[in-house]
């Protein structure tokens, strides 16, 4: 394994645009290549090594390379994009866009992250120690493409349309999220081990979505199908019971909503509508 680290030099104080922090566009650099490299920082060009200090040599192996970031880089936009191989470690926060068309390899980040984390993502594993933003594994704007594969776990909470247009691959928030999880949704699976705040599923047509915690309600265009003593992320087990939701019937869609009984006493009046 080959390692690059890059050092936060100075507090950034504007936007960065970073695509080219990644194993796959470092591959076959020098040191000194990867310092001359330009990004965008605002409405001007700047070389890596005016941002960031520049350490070891990556390699001619994607796969083989790790690249550890050190400071806040929450200015620092589209880090890994493209990423088809390799490692990222980032100790401190990332910003927007990060693991963006992701396709092979590991991100791992000590802080919080910036909306739209792991957007277009078709493999590969992003793990997240803090929090996250908006969207979350979902589609660009105006698209409806979304990831199709990879596994993204945010260890704390995360805000609206977590997995928008969802196409595949696994995500896991284990703190709160906000509104819309799973919005558009098609296939894959969403899992909130803690609160929604509402429209859990709405218009999704496949896919499944699990709320260990609570939920205001369901959306009136879903259908209760029963209860259901537990179910799966991969392969682990999430014990419930759970009550078992099919919809968006707006969208003519088969997808699943498992929500926790024990914390959703409010729902309880679903239970004279299943069928024994």
């Amino acid at each position: 394994m080959s390692l690059v680290q890059l050092k936060v030099k100075r507090a950034l104080k504007v936007p960065i645009d970073a695509p080219e922090i990644s194993p796959s566009f470092f591959v076959g650099k020098s040191n000194r290549d990867i310092c001359n490299l330009e990004v965008w920082e605002g409405n001007r060009k700047n070389k890596i090594e005016k941002i960031f200090e520049v350490k070891g040599e990556p390699g001619d192996d994607a796969e083989k390379i790790r690249i550890r970031i050190i400071g806040d880089v929450s200015k620092v936009k589209k880090i890994g994009k493209k990423m088809d191989g390799g490692s990222i470690q980032i100790i401190g926060n990332a910003g927007m866009h990060l693991g963006n068309d992701m396709k092979n390899g590991i991100i791992s980040v000590q802080g919080n992250v910036g909306s739209w984390l792991g957007s277009n993502m078709r493999g590969g594993i992003i793990e997240v120690k803090g929090n996250a933003g908006d969207v979350v594994g979902s589609a660009y704007r105006g698209g409806s493409d979304g990831r199709r594969g990879g596994s993204i776990i945010v260890q704390g909470k995360a805000g609206n349309e977590v997995g928008c247009w969802m196409r595949g691959g696994t995500i896991q928030i284990l703190g709160n999220v906000g509104l819309c999880p799973g919005v558009h949704m098609k296939k894959g699976t969403i899992y909130i081990k803690e609160n929604c705040l509402g429209r859990a599923g709405a218009q999704m047509q496949g896919g499944k979505i699990i709320l260990d915690g609570r939920i205001p309600d369901i959306l009136p265009s879903f259908n209760i199908e029963s209860k259901r003593g537990s179910t799966r992320v991969g392969k682990e087990k999430i014990e419930g019971p759970f009550y078992l939701f099919h919809g968006d019937n707006n969208e003519d869609g088969n997808g699943r909503l498992y929500v926790k009984i024990e914390n959703n006493p409010q729902l309880n009046w679903f239970e004279e509508l299943i069928e024994i």
